[in-house]
């Protein structure tokens, strides 16, 4: 995570929590935090993508792409 601004916070987590995580990923409590935060970030992008379905028009023909 080479120029990225980083930020240090205070967190209390449940103690089972952090296993089961930690030991998911095989990783240690801040690459597994990071990876959770990633996957959050990931699902409400995918969320707002989900809400635009069938709300963009293409001007591409999909029929003659999948001849090619």
């Amino acid at each position: 995570m080479k120029n990225a601004a980083l930020r240090k916070v205070t967190v209390l987590l449940p103690r089972d929590l952090v296993q089961k995580a930690t030991a998911a990923t095989g990783q240690g409590l801040t690459p597994t935090i990071r990876q959770g935060l990633e996957s959050v970030a990931a699902a409400a992008a995918y969320e707002r993508l989900r809400l635009r379905r069938g709300k963009v028009k293409f001007s591409i023909d999909f029929d003659k792409l999948r001849k090619d």
